[in-house]
Order: structure tokens, then sequence, then C-alpha cells
């Protein structure tokens, strides 16, 4: 009898607070690629990315409210990158100074349910060096002019925006349902080969939750990517072998266009 009532105390406390936890678990994410390998062709012209996503231990009274953002971030591989500034010199522009950095994403999609400003702040974003200007790119010589840094650190995200490989897309993440979402990120035809990272951030009434990520491969296809691999494995023989041809090219040509 004893026994029988201690187990039932025991239920009565074990219960209520298993319910408690169940109420107060936090809120999590996860997706999925519509694909984890895309090849790239000579006519390769650019493509959309769909990615699916599904949040967890969702608050029905958050969600009725429009209380939850998505951010998915698509983040090429790192490279060192060199940035060059032309001065004209004696009438020629040339290359006058030189910054290089190390691990610059080579491509950065970003896909947000709303305006950046309405999802979280300023500091927010940098907190999480989340969107392109707060990308922490890492010069090789830190200890340089602080203003020249800043200048070429300016001038390469300009140039990646230029050229469509820092991209942000507000409202390319819908909700399909109470916890299901689709972001869709625009491939750029001049998008780097390499294994590139989709983020997604879950942010609740504009505090960050939870992160998650997968791995996207891109890479040549067909005779495109056994030139590339012929180039990076044979580099010397490669060389050569360009050399030849642009010589025998220009051999051919001339006896073309040879005038008589």
């Amino acid at each position: 009898m004893l026994l029988s009532r201690a187990l039932l105390m025991l239920f009565a406390l074990i219960l209520p607070s298993a319910t408690q936890a169940q109420e107060s678990a936090e809120e999590g994410i996860q997706i999925g690629l519509s694909t984890d390998r895309v090849f790239i062709t000579a006519d390769f012209s650019g493509a959309n990315l769909t990615i699916f996503g599904a949040l967890e231990s969702v608050d029905p009274l958050v969600s009725r409210q429009g209380g939850y953002d998505v951010i998915v971030v698509l983040e090429g591989p790192p490279r060192p990158v060199v940035v060059r500034k032309k001065t004209r010199v004696l009438g020629m522009w040339i290359n006058t100074q030189s910054v290089a950095f190390r691990d610059v994403p080579a491509s950065y999609s970003v896909a947000m349910t709303r305006q950046p400003q309405d999802i979280t702040t300023a500091e927010s974003y940098r907190r999480l060096a989340l969107r392109a200007e707060n990308i922490h790119l890492q010069p090789l010589d830190p200890e340089g002019d602080p203003r020249t840094l800043e200048e070429f650190t300016a001038a390469l995200r300009a140039r990646k925006q230029a050229t469509g490989l820092y991209v942000e897309l507000p409202g390319g993440v819908q909700f399909l349902s109470r916890n299901l979402f689709r972001a869709t990120l625009r491939l750029a035809p001049n998008v780097p080969v390499g294994t590139h990272r989709a983020r997604a951030f879950l942010f609740r009434n504009g505090v960050f939750v939870e992160e998650t990520s997968a791995a996207l491969t891109i890479r040549k296809a067909g005779l495109e990517q056994r030139i590339f691999e012929f180039a990076h494995q044979r580099s010397l023989l490669y060389g050569l072998v360009a050399v030849l041809v642009a010589i025998a090219t220009g051999w051919l040509g001339g006896l073309v266009f040879r005038k008589e």
C-alpha cells in the first residue's frame, strides 16, 4: 500500500515536469536541399536552387502573429583574393597598390522572409556575421594602414556585388504552412565550383534562436570538368599545351589571312 502511494506521488511529480519541459522546448529549424550537387556545362546560364525547411516546437501564438522569420544563406568556398588599385601614371593606368585577403567567400547569396530591418537589429546581424556588409574579410597584413584596408575591403564587397556573386533577396523565403518554408536562391552564371554551405537562421520576434546548415557541391561537367581537372592536377603540362595551342592558332591565322 505504501509502495503504491509512493509510486503515485512519483508519477504526480514527473508528469507535470515533463509537460512543462515539452511546453518550454525551444524552437528548432531543419533544412533540406532540392539537390546536393549541381553540374555546370559550357552553356550554363545560372539556375535556381530551392531549399525546403521546417520549424520545430512552433508556438502557435507567435506563428499566428507572424513572429517567426527565417534567413537562408548560400556561402561559396573560401578563397584568397587580391584587390588591386590602378592609378594613372604618365598617361597609363597601372597597378600601384594591392591588398591580399584570406578566406573570402567566393559567393554569398541571402534570402529572407521580409526586409532585413523588419527581421532583427543591425547589431544582431553584425554579431551573427549575416549579410554581405558583415562578412569578416581578413587581410593577410592586418597591420596595414587602416584607411587603406577599409578602402580595399569596401572595393572587394562592391566588386562581388557588381558581378552578381553577393546578392540579397528579401521575400525569397516563404512560409508554406505554420512550420514549413521554402527558400529560392539564384545561382549566378559565374558561380564558383567547390563545396558551398547552405545555412538557415531562425528568429523569433527579432531574437536569434537557432542555426542549421547543409552542404552543396558545384562542379563542372563533361569536357569542361576534364579540362579543369587537367589544369589543376598537371598545371605545368597544361601551361605548355596552352602555349603550343596559342602558337599553332597564330600560325594558322597567319596562313589564312595572309595577303598575296
